[in-house]
């Protein structure tokens, strides 16, 4: 399990430029027809690289059992590790396409397992008999995948690969120390029905963060409530003691001007009014000069019509002078109430602009705030309904929450013991037999994957207290707890197991445990292995090499399928020994035969 279910457990495919590599795929189609059509099985059965980093072009025909991947350090052992892993959708890290070529590209041919018939229709043309995995990546970066031909969502094809293969890489062994990876392990253990607890678990954890928030805010909102309720209080009855309106302001500057003048309106109405219809009968005014011009015109009325047209428009000038006279008169007198009217007006416009100062310049702005400021008072006096409904749903998600909490616990529980047991006995079988191994629960902060931590435990050596694996067990025994978690972690499963140097650390006697284990995972299902040990690689269905050409520009790695005298060679190599040392050959085809 470990990192299963993390990137490399992912299938993103390009099948855009296929071009038949029949000869190659016929290979493996007449060694073992079955494999080719509704296998229970999945299996790789083709791998086409072309200008991945060192790899300018690769074709490997692979088989069912072990297949081992061998090449001295440096030659691009690692590169067929990346190509597969971005066949399983892993990330395209910059500069992996190789010098001059506009684009890598990666194709995989697996059979199609019994399990994924199902799909067709979905994800898989009808007739598919076959599964086609590829991907290509730009010089620039982009990438883009297919499945069968067909463009495919990366959801729909991490899917599809966690039905086929199962990927873990060279240092893959080094997580075993995080805590995190081996409650993976334990959980991965407990059987599928754990992944919906850890989900529900996950869901019910964001439920409870959420709504603590929520209640902190409103613990927040209710130790400033009273001072924010006192201070909105205090501006909504400013802005309600004045009542402002639209335009006020404007009005009540217009009176004030006026009213700062009121004497000098006084005087100018006194004069005209004295002007048209003086009080003091001694001085006659227009009015009564007008009036006396009509008198006189009227004397003669009827003799001459233009004389008479004249004396029309003068009795309209009389008539318009003592009204003018009269309305002169009211103004004035008018004028003399609003004595003292400036002092209310003045308040008026120093509240209305104190207001604009305080609430953004204009009466539109402060009726504007009053309504926000009507809202979060009410929201403040709903503060305390709020913090009490929060407060039950927050009691009520923490019940739902602590249950799957158990649940999780139960399970794990139960798995622990029978984990331990199945990791022993597989440590056994790679020349461990005398180490003790333990899965120890302890408890921790609440979390989404629950409320339990893991804690591998080891012993490699009688006697010696259990401790865990970050600070007892060296590089060779991490491989080798990895390999014997892997091979329990896979035991129920028939998908394709891929492994990129999991004899770290390891050598001699326990090389050959290794790589006999690594075959008996291989019956029945298909194993990759990059490795450098010739324990391991001797006992290979089908061998594979990698060479680096220093002398090419830029240097170039080829892989080839190597047969039983070019794998006896490799073997040697491997040894360290000479092509011409005939006792490490004689060594080499003892290991070949001994497989």
């Amino acid at each position: 399990m470990l990192e299963r279910a993390a990137a490399s457990l992912h299938v993103l495919t390009d099948y855009g430029d296929l071009r038949p590599v029949a000869s190659r795929w016929e290979i493996v189609a007449t060694s073992d027809p079955s494999v080719r059509s509704g296998t229970p099985a999945p299996v790789l059965l083709e791998l086409r690289v072309e200008n991945l980093l060192l790899i300018e072009r690769a074709e490997l025909a692979l088989a069912p059992g072990l297949n081992v991947l061998t090449g001295e350090t440096g030659a691009g052992k690692t590169v067929l590790a990346h190509a597969l892993d971005l066949l399983l959708g892993g990330r395209a890290r910059t500069g992996i396409v190789r010098p001059g070529a506009l684009e890598a590209y990666v194709e995989g041919v697996f059979s199609l397992p019994l399990e994924l018939h199902g799909e067709r229709g979905e994800r898989l043309p009808a007739d598919a008999e076959e599964i086609v995995l590829a991907r290509r990546v730009g010089a620039d970066g982009r990438t883009r995948a297919y499945v069968n031909g067909r463009s495919a969502a990366v959801g729909d094809l991490r899917a599809l690969g966690q039905l086929l293969v199962a990927f873990y890489g060279q240092h893959e062994h080094r997580k075993l120390t995080l805590s995190a990876a081996q409650l993976q392990i334990l959980d991965g253990f407990c059987g599928p029905e754990q992944a919906a607890r850890l989900s529900e678990c996950a869901v019910a954890h964001h439920a409870v963060r959420g709504l603590e928030g929520e209640l902190e805010g409103l613990r927040e909102l209710a130790q400033a409530r009273e001072r924010e309720l006192d201070l909105l209080e205090h501006e909504l009855a400013e802005i309600d003691a004045l009542e402002p309106d639209e335009g006020e302001h404007e009005r009540l500057l217009t009176d004030r001007e006026r009213l700062r003048r009121l004497d000098g309106l006084r005087a100018a109405a006194g004069v005209g009014m004295e002007a048209l219809a003086p009080e003091s009968a001694e001085a006659p005014g227009a009015a009564q000069a007008l009036a006396q011009a009509v008198a006189s015109m009227d004397g003669v009325a009827g003799v001459d019509q233009q004389l008479d047209a004249l004396a029309e428009r003068c009795r309209a000038l009389a008539i318009e002078a003592g009204d003018l006279a009269g309305e002169l008169r009211s103004y004035g007198e008018r004028l003399e109430g609003e004595e003292g009217t400036l002092e209310a007006v003045e308040g008026r416009l120093q509240g209305l602009e104190r207001l604009l100062r305080k609430h953004g310049g204009t009466i539109a702005l402060v009726l504007e705030y009053a309504t926000a400021a009507r809202a979060r008072r009410e929201e403040l006096l709903g503060a305390e309904v709020a913090f009490a409904r929060t407060s039950e749903r927050l009691s009520a998600a923490l019940v739902v929450f602590e249950r799957h909490v158990a649940a999780l616990r139960k399970a794990r529980l139960q798995a622990a013991p029978r984990l331990t047991e199945a990791v022993a006995e597989q440590l056994a079988a790679l020349a461990m037999p005398d180490a003790t191994f333990e899965v120890a629960l302890s408890e921790r902060d609440p979390g989404p994957s629950g409320a339990d931590g893991v804690d591998l435990l080891i012993a490699p050596n009688p006697g010696v207290a259990a401790g865990p694996l970050r600070d007892i067990a060296s590089g060779g025994e991490l491989s080798r707890v990895m390999l014997a978690l892997m091979s329990v972690a896979n035991a129920n499963s028939d998908l394709a197991l891929v492994f990129d140097e999991v004899d770290a650390g390891i050598g001699g006697h326990t090389a050959r445990a290794v790589g006999e284990r690594l075959r008996d995972l291989a019956q029945g299902r298909q194993v990759i292995c990059i490795t450098h040990l010739p324990q391991i690689a001797s006992l290979a269905t089908r061998h594979f090499s990698v060479v680096k050409d220093t002398h090419a520009d830029p240097t170039c790695a080829t892989v080839v399928q190597l047969g039983e005298r070019e794998t006896v060679s490799e073997l040697m190599r491997m040894m360290g020994a000479a092509d011409t040392d005939a006792s490490a050959r004689k060594h080499a085809r003892e290991l070949r035969k001994a497989a």
